[in-house]
């Protein structure tokens, strides 16, 4: 396997690489603070529960465009001052939310945070382009370990924040975080020369063009776009559960549980590790079954806290751990189009997170938990089907086919 060559000088050390991880959980927890929160601001907006899961959707859906517009520019311009400028522009739109006196405005600011909080998505395939081929897996694990922490511990963080102090706090605190970052990475992060001299407009196309011509990517896009769309449907009605009889936990208790999704951020290195070793095809069948088997479990004992909890924790690591082993997969695809390929991949996955929010939230308003449970099962169980398709050696091939 041939080593990195427009980039011998840029090779993360442990320190960079630790930079990074924690840039990469900073700018995502920022889509993630509301999920706790969603019950108190049903009551402070005085909206429906459905319209309230519409926040989470529309920071998801934010993300998406973020994705599509913003991640390419990645591979087009110098990727330092381009995280600067965006992790700018999430501070203003975390003061937005802070600010708005009603519902439909802080669902706009909340689109806008979306929208920038792709940061962490560029920041991952520079990590990515920087590392040699050896230990590609290892560098991008540990800093989608730190994205994912980033978004456990932003429910843990927000939800007793807003017990102590408010909710409106928890965007004033992240926007002074934001403010640091941007000061910090501008300071911390190498300069690198763009990969693509390509038209804005035809970078974009290009996007499509990867797709086409992909067959593994897609595969990928599709694991990934049904593993977050079961992850968010989860994420966006456990508030719900957990407010109501029997349990009537405040929203500090309910951000708590994001706690327990820290098992399947930890296993982001394991899972990088069995994509290094050549065992990403049966890692990715087993974290598939468990996000079915998780909600099968979770929808049998609702009332029954324990299951609940082993519920989180089996989610968290299908889910997590599947998303390890996609994203290192296709990062051996194209060097020179990991931006593009994160676009590609990345936005797809947050339309299914998009549709897992908004088809949860709905389905939980006139079905119950029983409902947001039969919607996982579902998604899990078409992940599995799916695996079952996979060709034995496809990762290998993608690998051959980029030296």
């Amino acid at each position: 396997m041939s080593e990195n060559p427009a980039v011998p000088n840029l090779r993360p050390n442990d320190l960079l690489t630790f930079v990074m991880a924690v840039a990469c959980g900073l700018a995502v927890a920022n889509i993630y603070y509301a999920q706790p929160l969603l019950d108190t601001l049903a009551r402070d907006f005085d909206i429906s529960r459905g319209t309230a899961g519409i926040i989470i959707t529309m920071t998801q859906l934010g993300y998406a465009a973020g994705l599509m517009l913003l991640v390419p520019l990645g591979d087009l311009l110098e990727r330092r001052r381009l995280i600067t400028v965006i992790t700018g522009v999430t501070v203003l739109s975390l003061i937005g939310m802070a600010l708005a006196p009603t519902g439909s405005l802080f669902i706009l600011a909340a689109l806008v945070t979306g929208i920038t909080a792709v940061v962490a998505q560029i920041l991952v395939p520079f990590a990515a382009h920087m590392a040699s081929d050896a230990e590609r897996g290892r560098v991008v694990g540990r800093v989608m370990t730190g994205l994912l922490l980033g978004i456990l511990l932003a429910r843990v963080v927000s939800g007793s924040i807003a017990d102590l102090l408010g909710w409106r706090t928890v965007y004033w605190i992240a926007a002074g975080i934001m403010l640091f970052q941007a000061l910090a990475l501008r300071q911390l992060l190498p300069e690198e020369p763009p990969q693509s001299r390509m038209p804005y407009g035809r970078l974009l196309l290009s996007v499509l063009a990867l797709m086409r011509e992909e067959a593994l990517l897609r595969r990928r896009i599709l694991y990934g776009a049904l593993g977050f769309a079961s992850f968010s449907a989860f994420w966006t009605t456990i508030p719900f559960l957990l407010a109501q009889a029997p349990y009537h936990y405040p929203d500090s208790v309910i951000g708590l549980f994001g706690l327990l999704g820290v098992a399947g951020a930890l296993c982001a290195n394991l899972a990088g590790s069995l994509h290094d070793k050549g065992y990403s095809r049966i890692g990715t069948g087993l974290f598939q079954a468990l996000i079915g088997l998780s909600f099968g479990l979770m929808a049998i004992l609702p009332h029954h806290l324990t299951a609940i909890i082993v519920g989180i924790i089996v989610l968290d690591l299908g889910v997590q751990g599947n998303q390890i082993l996609n994203q290192s997969a296709i990062y051996q695809i194209r060097p020179e189009a990991r931006s593009r390929i994160t676009t590609a991949y990345m936005t797809c996955y947050f339309l299914g997170g998009a549709a897992g929010s908004a088809g949860a939230a709905y389905l939980f308003q006139f079905a119950g938990w029983t409902g947001a449970c039969t919607l996982g099962i579902a998604l899990g169980g078409t992940g599995v089907l799916f695996w079952l398709t996979e060709p034995r050696g496809q990762v290998a091939g993608a690998l051959q086919k980029s030296d």
